[in-house]
Formats: C-alpha cells, structure tokens, sequence
C-alpha cells in the first residue's frame, strides 16, 4: 500500500511496538517495581524512573476519552477523519484515529468501549486504529 500519509520510523526504544503491531498485538511496556504500564514506550518507568521494565500485551479495549472531528485536509487523510484519546483498560492513554464510524458527535460518546484494529502501511509498519466496540454504527 502506498500513502502520502507520514508514517512513524522504529527505533530502538519502539521496535518492540512495531513489531508488535505489524503481527495485530498492541504492547505496552509494565514496570516491574511499581506496576504502572506506561505508553509510549521508553527504557524507564515514568512513574518511579526505573528501568526494570517489561513489555506485556495489552487487551486492546478501552475507552473513547476525548476526539476532535478535522475538517482540514493533511497528507493522508481525507476530511473529516476523527483524531482521538483513547484510554486503555491497561492505563495509558493513546492518540489514534477512530475509523468505521462517521464523523458525527452524535455516533461519537464519550467514554464508549473501543477496540483496536490494526492497518498495514507496508511490510514494516502497521498501525494501531480503533473502532466502536460493540453495535454497529
């Protein structure tokens, strides 16, 4: 697939995220001293700093925390697309795109389940997109 759409370059700190999307798994990273799982990734907790930390596959449901509907054209999307928050069941709060729903406020409650579904851009990168859990909009 080819797109005008920027898409983000792996480093070593978020390889593990990006391997984990292209194979359909959201993965987070959980620190082992005081439990917090945390994103984006990084070596250390944000939490306690330390660096005893661990990568864990994350359920891939939460919430509709917060959106804005765009009206403005930007490379790779086609307005009006829905940039979101969405808070994981996990903890962590993540910006995305919710797809599969029309851009309207009404199909669009805030604190409506979610789930993740994932679309490749190419052989490397895949990313993480939601979708409204459960009825059909």
């Amino acid at each position: 697939m080819t797109t005008d759409r920027p898409l983000p370059v792996p480093t070593p700190e978020t390889a593990h995220f990006w391997e984990g999307t292209r194979v359909g798994e959201l993965r987070l990273q959980a620190c082992r001293d005081c439990g917090k799982t945390y994103f984006p990734p990084r070596p250390f907790c944000p939490a306690c700093t330390s660096r005893h930390v661990e990568v864990v596959r994350a359920s891939g449901r939460g919430t509709l925390h917060s959106y804005v509907i765009s009206h403005l054209p930007a490379p790779g999307f086609q307005p009006p697309y829905t940039i979101a928050v969405v808070k994981l069941d996990e903890g962590p709060k993540m910006m995305t795109n919710i797809v599969g729903t029309p851009c309207d406020p009404a199909l669009l409650p805030l604190d409506h389940p979610v789930e993740v579904t994932f679309e490749a851009f190419n052989d490397k990168i895949s990313l993480p997109l939601f979708k409204l859990a459960g009825d059909a909009r």
